[in-house]
């Protein structure tokens, strides 16, 4: 999508943007059946509508049917703007168009859900998008909760269970250089290849020892017992458990280290 110029037709680089006067008046002829008006209100909008879809960037979809989806959720959002509240248009328009896409991506996802939290979603949805409708805002878990009856851990789950899936390659943050992306904020640096094949190796080279090797190893390190210890739990001298437990690292090392 970055760098496209034309979407669904649309050429974006000549897109013009409405003033703050120009919706106002924009805005109330379109209430009035001004179909005129009502076009260039979309028109003057459609920044907003790639603005948005910036966001769903990197998810394998066309940018022209986000866009196209996009452009839904923006004549849903003229069409039930309430212009006597003081809240500004784009703060509206914005839920409502990336609400839409949400939907779309939702519908289209390769991932299932049951049908039980499916149903619970679209509940929370449809109330989430009627009091964004009534105030210009989108509510809060909590305020969703009151509304349905349901608890909100519920509610967290639903909306989790039915957002689009997110790539681990998605860009967090580009600045002039290589992009940060999803994967590297979540990078696991404790199972690193390194270590998974050191793990490997450890564990064949743990194979090779015989069963006393092994069992004075294990009593040693990972139950943490000193050598006295060992030596009166598997019934032999202190100075035969020492003697084992050198052998058998000594073994490992050799099979470990090439």
């Amino acid at each position: 999508m970055q760098g496209k110029v034309e979407i669904s037709g649309v050429n974006t680089a000549k897109l013009r943007t409405l003033s703050s006067e120009e919706m106002t008046m924009l805005m109330g002829k379109a209430k009035r059946g001004d179909m005129e008006a009502r076009r260039e209100l979309i028109e003057g909008n459609l920044r907003l509508v790639l603005s948005v879809i910036q966001r769903f960037n990197g998810r394998g979809e066309n940018p022209d049917d986000l866009f196209q989806v996009g452009c839904i959720g923006l004549l849903k959002a003229i069409a039930n703007f309430d212009e006597t509240k003081e809240v500004r248009f784009s703060t509206y328009g914005v839920p409502m168009i990336a609400g839409e896409i949400r939907r779309y991506l939702r519908d289209n996802s390769v991932l299932r859900v049951s049908r039980s939290l499916r149903d619970l979603a679209y509940r929370v949805l449809q109330c989430k998008e009627a009091i964004i409708n009534e105030t210009g805002r989108e509510p809060s878990l909590e305020e969703l909760s009151q509304k349905l009856e349901v608890p909100v851990e519920d509610i967290s789950l639903a909306l989790d269970a039915v957002t689009a899936p997110i790539s681990l390659y998605d860009p967090v943050y580009a600045d002039g250089g290589d992009p940060l992306m999803v994967m590297d904020q979540i990078k696991d640096t404790k199972n690193t290849d390194e270590k998974w094949l050191e793990r490997i190796a450890l564990r064949d080279a743990f194979s090779t020892l015989s069963q006393r090797e092994k069992q004075i190893l294990i009593l040693r390190f990972y139950d943490g017992k000193t050598q006295m210890e060992v030596a009166g739990q598997v019934g032999i001298s202190q100075a035969q458990v020492s003697r084992l437990e050198k052998n058998a690292i000594n073994t490992m090392r050799k099979q470990v280290v090439v």
